[in-house]
């Protein structure tokens, strides 16, 4: 059974973590094509959902997957793994604190400008079920080396007694990390302006980075104590 502070630090990691930029602005994109071509909500709701559960599906598989390679690095190098993390967490962290008073100055977390463009190509070209969860999966996959420090730092955790209740708290992660794109696809469907929901992404950008970037430094920070015995959870 899993205790309640790695309960906590996944319900409160998971929660910063999913006020994602990308994935918001992207499901917005797709929204307001959807509803341009006079898509109507039922049709949304099934583009939107399918868009939604590949992004879950793909950073779920992506979560066990680093966990199984976590698995076969030799114990005695383990520790020097979870340092390393912790390091690389607070440097993530570190630069979202960055971004928040000098965006555009010095290197920054956000996806190369190249992917960026096709994930803008591919929304507004893929309106098909199966489009739509190639373009969440493709989102998901490009977003997580840039975005994925929370996800990394909670899987470094967990990995240190992965078992039945680390599965669940790793679907539970995920589902909290998308959310806000359920609720924001409710709301649109439901009559919500995207407009509205575009500018509150925009407005709130500033204040997504700094919480985020808060977060990262104390978890990376948790993440060296755990590693060299200081604390342990569970």
């Amino acid at each position: 059974m899993f205790d309640l502070p790695t309960l906590g630090l996944v319900i409160g990691s998971a929660l910063i973590d999913s006020i994602n930029p990308c994935a918001i602005g992207v499901l917005i994109l797709m929204v307001s094509v959807v509803l341009g071509g006079g898509g109507s909500p039922r049709r949304l709701l099934a583009l939107g959902g399918a868009y939604i559960f590949a992004i879950f599906a793909t950073y779920l598989i992506a979560g066990l997957g680093l966990v199984y390679f976590f698995s076969e690095i030799p114990i005695v190098i383990a520790e020097y793994l979870s340092i390393a993390v912790g390091l690389l967490v607070i440097t993530a962290g570190i630069l979202e604190i960055k971004d928040y008073f000098w965006y555009g100055k010095g290197p920054s977390l956000q996806i190369p400008h190249y992917f960026a463009n096709k994930i803008k190509e591919y929304s507004q070209s893929k309106n098909t079920i199966w489009g739509v969860m190639f373009l969440g999966a493709f989102v998901a996959a490009v977003e997580l080396p840039c975005t994925g420090a929370p996800y990394l730092a909670i899987i470094t955790i967990l990995k240190v007694d992965f078992n039945f209740w680390a599965i669940m708290l790793m679907v539970l992660y995920n589902f909290l990390f998308v959310l806000p794109l359920i609720i924001i696809l409710i709301m649109v469907a439901g009559g919500t302006k995207v407009s509205a929901v575009a500018k509150w992404k925009e407005e709130g950008k500033g204040t997504m980075r700094l919480a985020l970037g808060l977060m990262l430094v104390a978890l990376g920070w948790i993440l060296i104590m755990i590693a060299n015995g200081t604390i342990n959870f569970g």
